[in-house]
């Protein structure tokens, strides 16, 4: 029997979490891994047979304590959000690369239930290259009996606040084994209770990875129990169907409750999830190329359909037409939905407009309809993307100073500049260049204007320019060594058009320099956008291609960058990523 290490790691926002580690008992060869996530309530030590039942001498294994569970902080089972445990995910992968020498590649997850959840989850925001997933009765929607039980969680919330709810289930409905049954009876560190927060957080994620879950291309094997009596067995199933895998499994053991990995029989499972480990590491990591997928695939059809006009008179066609004429009727109230009417709602003014947050109109009932237009769930993720395209940027500058690298930035599609210029204040030491391009005079004019106002017209300047000509963005002189593009690409369809602006920003950043890009992997109004709102190519209907993140970080490594960086908003809207050039 392999004995655990006590380890701890600091999370993005300074928690320290608890792991256990156990290293390889053979380290003949190559170092690799299995790196576990323990079911709701529970913790990393309920894991810990699985270690030697896997039988998989040469990996190393490691498993949190996630936070709120068994030795990590926090108020037992809550987290400031499920994006918070998300974005732990990513930082505990990054902790054992730097720490344990283990590279993302070499590494096979392996997830139970809400751990399986959120698991699914990054895999889909964060589009990691682990080797495979192996993911036990995911909760991607847990069985709660009692009708409208969700809404009216809601609808408490809303008037308590947070608050906590005691897990009905008992052991004996959770495994047909005496010793798990008894030793989560007496467990110390298992806690029933879990925040409304955490489980209203865990519906939402579970609802987008299963609507979503073609985005997820890593080699996935899902082990379905056959006799649950705690998560529904539909969306386990729908999650599978829509995987984006070249390689996926999908294994119902009839008779098993919901805690599969810790079942009486137990090693049918355990099994199938040696052999899987063991064949995905047999072989290079595949992939499938989604370079072509603007011109196939269900992103390309899911635009096509959003272009596509509804039947004359049908419902769908009225309800849209009534909501036109909604918006018709703020256009005359709202300065915001004015704005948007006249230069685009993806136009930078818009942008700069949804920057600033200052509800504004004719009259109260103006000001109220601004309010609930910057309020919506778009604008809160492009709010939130520019507060994480400012901490990426100033990450950036910090690496280029350390490297002793002059700091010299080009944004291609500025719009007014905005988060360029804000990410500066509270700096000791400013840019040694600052050149933003952008193609629409209006932009031009009121983001040179903006540069007057913060003090910045010694290092920073705005000229007109192309964002997708390549031989201009090139010749870009002197050459850059922070590139930004923020929220331009997905207001493109075209991966020629992305690869070729790409491309000549390769071209121009030279080696080791940075780049700050965006993306956005979902969006929950994307018909409401299509069908009602106008963009600024003279007023035609914004129809968005998304680009699943793996989709977006493979164009930017086809252009010669290396992915170092991610942040994402908690609703999995909008990502910003930085990458360096490399040779």
């Amino acid at each position: 029997m392999r004995d655990s290490l006590n380890h701890s790691f600091t999370t993005h926002d300074g928690v320290e979490l608890f792991y256990r580690h156990w290293p390889a008992s053979d380290s003949t060869g190559p170092r690799r891994a299995v790196v576990m996530f323990h079911r709701g309530h529970e913790h990393g030590g309920r894991m810990a047979h699985l270690v030697d039942e896997l039988d998989l001498p040469g990996y190393d294994f490691f498993a949190w304590d996630a936070r709120g569970h068994g030795q990590s902080p926090g108020e037992r089972g809550d987290s400031p959000s499920f994006a918070t445990s998300v974005r732990d995910v990513q930082t505990f992968i990054d902790h054992i690369q730097t720490k344990h020498a283990i590279a993302e590649q070499d590494m096979a997850v392996l997830a139970q239930s809400v751990g399986a959840v959120v698991v699914s989850t990054w895999a889909h925001d964060y589009a990691p290259q682990i080797r495979c997933l192996v993911l036990a009765s995911p909760a991607f929607k847990v069985k709660l009996y009692v009708p409208f039980a969700r809404p009216g969680l809601k609808l408490m919330r809303a008037w308590r606040g947070n608050f906590f709810v005691n897990s009905y289930v008992k052991a004996r409905f959770l495994s047909h084994d005496p010793e798990r049954i008894a030793s989560f009876e007496n467990d110390p560190l298992i806690s029933r209770p879990i925040s409304v927060n955490m489980l209203l957080g865990l519906y939402e994620a579970a609802d987008r990875v299963v609507a979503d879950a073609q985005a997820i291309q890593i080699p996935t094997q899902l082990l379905i129990s056959g006799a649950d009596f705690v998560v529904h067995r539909k969306p386990q199933e729908q999650f599978f169907e829509r995987l984006g895998s070249l390689r996926k499994e999908k294994h119902i053991l009839p008779g098993f409750f919901h805690d599969t990995l810790g079942e009486r029989d137990r090693a049918h499972a355990l099994k199938r999830a040696q052999r899987f480990i063991l064949e995905c590491f047999a072989h290079p990591a595949e992939r499938p190329s989604l370079l072509d997928a603007d011109r196939s695939g269900w992103s390309c059809a899911e635009a096509e359909e959003l272009a596509a006009p509804l039947p004359k008179n049908s419902l769908g066609d009225l309800y849209w037409r009534a909501t036109r004429a909604g918006l018709k009727l703020g256009n005359g109230l709202s300065d915001g939905v004015k704005l948007g009417f006249a230069t685009g709602f993806d136009s930078g003014s818009t942008l700069d407009y949804v920057y600033r947050n200052q509800p504004s109109g004719k009259s109260a009932l103006g000001r109220l309809i601004d309010q609930n237009y910057l309020n919506s769930i778009g604008w809160r993720g492009i709010r939130q993307r520019k507060v994480h395209a400012e901490e990426l940027l100033r990450l950036a500058m910090r690496k280029l100073r350390e490297a002793g690298k002059g700091v010299r930035i080009v944004d291609i599609a500025a719009g007014h500049g905005r988060y360029i210029l804000e990410s500066l204040e509270g700096l000791e030491q400013k840019p040694d260049a600052i050149l933003l391009r952008d193609y629409s005079e209006i932009n031009m004019r009121d983001g040179s204007a903006l540069i007057e106002q913060k003090g910045l017209g010694d290092i920073a300047r705005f000229v007109k320019g192309d964002a997708f000509d390549k031989a201009d963005l090139a010749s870009l002189d002197p050459k850059p060594t922070l590139a930004v593009v923020s929220g331009l690409y997905e207001l493109f369809g075209s991966n020629q058009m992305v690869g070729d602006s790409l491309a000549g920003l390769a071209a121009a950043v030279e080696e080791g320099g940075y780049l700050v890009y965006t993306g956005q992997p979902w969006h929950p109004q994307l018909e409401l956008i299509a069908r009602a709102l106008t963009s600024h190519r003279e007023g035609q209907p914004w129809v968005m291609r998304r680009r699943s993140q793996a989709e977006m970080d493979q164009l930017v490594a086809a252009a010669g960058f290396r992915k170092l960086e991610q942040r994402i908003d908690e609703w999995g809207i909008f990502s910003v990523s930085l990458a360096q050039r490399v040779s």
